[in-house]
């Protein structure tokens, strides 16, 4: 008798490793057979082949150079991102050495345009997918530092079919060469854009050296290598949307003009007026017009999309705006129709997101740029060398919709000691050490002129925002 127990835990064993689980998503069935049709497994290089990406950037900059939404989206992004420039601060323990750095720094920035030049690739990154910066040397530059960035567009990176013998070629991904660890080892840049007069020289290129060439791009899928225009999952709501706009405003166009349709008036075994079928006639506004007897004319009815004009283009361009996190009053540039509170809580997953891509451009960008900088800048100016050169980034501070709340709310975050200068200062993108000196300058100089300082104030404690609807 003690065999039964084992063969059924036995059999009960069996059974339940045969089962399999199930996903609805993952049964093809006659009704989602064609919605999941172009579902691959294709590898991240191979779905981002230089055919797909070109005929996604080709697409997107002409949604941006032809589409006033499109364009704004793409503007407002470079702008919140970049905003003015970033600012260096030096962390260092030598103040000399801080301010030195800093100021020949602003200085170099300013010589290239490093803002401008910034917010392009950012808006490069946002239609192409990508933006390249090469560091070179440029000898009529306006700076004792001769460091400068050139930008290039991704078409210009690509690796022509005649060179392909290359060494390392087998590890190359359209126009990038990797070391055996996947590490970007070289670039290869056409010497002529594909698309410019110059076709001759199409396939030459000049091979540049990984640590000369600064690649910036998101990368959403491992072992990707190129980036994939960023517009690419709101293309077809663009020109959803100018489709849409055209078919309102010819059916108002219909509405405007007179349309008639000629019905007979006869029965059937009347007898009318024979009139070739689809027969036009053309008349002028105002004129009485007698027609065939026995028709009679009746004007055609334009009908109307049941949504509303305004609902349908919001709803467009607050999804179009979705893989940015951007709200649906930014992407519009009309807050109308929101209040206080709402435009507060919309905004917060959008400058997360600005937060992390500034983030991603020091770590990518910024710190290469400053890197190769102060390589130069030590033996030009003859800074005295530390062994690390701390540093941080600032950028410009966000906006209060009432300052006079955000400066009560400060003023009691600093005497609760639940803040610090520094970073109340660095949420306005300013340096602490060069306000404070600043301030100090302009105390001095008040009591030096005898002008009378302004009281302390003694600080309120504030409820909660609880008017933020108002």
């Amino acid at each position: 008798m003690g065999w039964w127990p084992f063969t059924k835990r036995t059999k009960r064993t069996t059974a339940m490793a045969t089962l399999r689980a199930k996903y609805d998503a993952a049964q093809t069935t006659a009704d989602n057979r064609r919605h999941w049709a172009n579902a691959d497994q294709l590898s991240a290089n191979a779905a981002a082949s230089p055919f797909v990406r070109a005929t996604l950037r080709n697409r997107a900059r002409y949604e941006v150079a032809n589409g006033c939404y499109a364009q704004g989206i793409v503007l407002t992004l470079a702008n919140d991102v970049i905003g003015t420039g970033p600012r260096l601060q030096m962390l260092t323990n030598l103040a000399k050495v801080n301010q030195d750095i800093e100021r020949q720094f602003a200085g170099w920035c300013k010589a290239v345009g490093l803002a401008a030049k910034l917010r392009t690739m950012r808006m490069a990154r946002a239609q192409d997918g990508e933006a390249f910066a090469l560091l070179f040397s440029n000898g009529n530059l306006d700076s004792p530092v001769k460091l400068d960035l050139r930008l290039i567009e991704a078409d210009q990176v690509a690796t022509p079919s005649a060179k392909l013998g290359i060494a390392g070629a087998a590890l190359a991904v359209d126009g990038i060469e990797f070391d055996p660890f996947g590490n970007p080892a070289a670039y290869h840049v056409l010497k002529s854009h594909p698309g410019s007069s110059t076709i001759a020289l199409a396939t030459n290129f000049d091979r540049v050296r990984a640590e000369n060439m600064i690649h910036w791009f998101r990368c959403d899928r491992p072992g990707q290598s190129r980036g994939v225009s960023e517009l690419a999952p709101s293309l077809n709501l663009f020109g959803q949307l100018r489709q849409y706009r055209q078919a309102v405003l010819d059916a108002a166009r219909t509405a405007a003009n007179v349309a008639l349709f000629m019905k007979t008036t006869m029965p059937a075994s009347g007898e009318a007026q024979p009139v070739e079928p689809m027969t036009e006639m053309e008349f002028s506004p105002n004129m009485a017009i007698f027609g065939p007897e026995g028709w009679e004319p009746s004007q055609i009815k334009a009908e109307q999309p049941t949504a509303s004009f305004k609902e349908v283009c919001e709803g467009f361009i607050a999804e179009a705006g979705r893989p940015w996190s951007m709200p649906k009053n930014v992407s519009l540039c009309d807050s109308s129709g929101y209040n206080y509170a709402s435009g507060r809580l919309d905004h917060q997953t959008y400058f997360k997101n600005i937060r992390v891509e500034q983030s991603d451009l020091e770590d990518l960008v910024l710190d290469r740029i400053l890197a190769a900088w102060l390589e130069e800048a030590i033996r030009v100016f003859d800074i005295r060398s530390v062994e690390q050169f701390e540093h941080q980034w600032f950028w410009d501070g966000r906006e209060h919709v009432d300052p006079a709340k955000e400066a009560t709310a400060q003023e009691t975050r600093l005497t609760n000691y639940a803040t610090n200068l520094a970073y109340e200062y660095a949420r306005q993108g300013k340096d602490w050490e060069t306000e404070l000196k600043q301030r100090a300058k302009e105390v001095e100089l008040m009591k030096t002129l005898g002008l009378p300082m302004p009281p302390p104030k003694t600080p309120q404690i504030v409820a909660p925002e609880a008017e933020e609807d108002t």
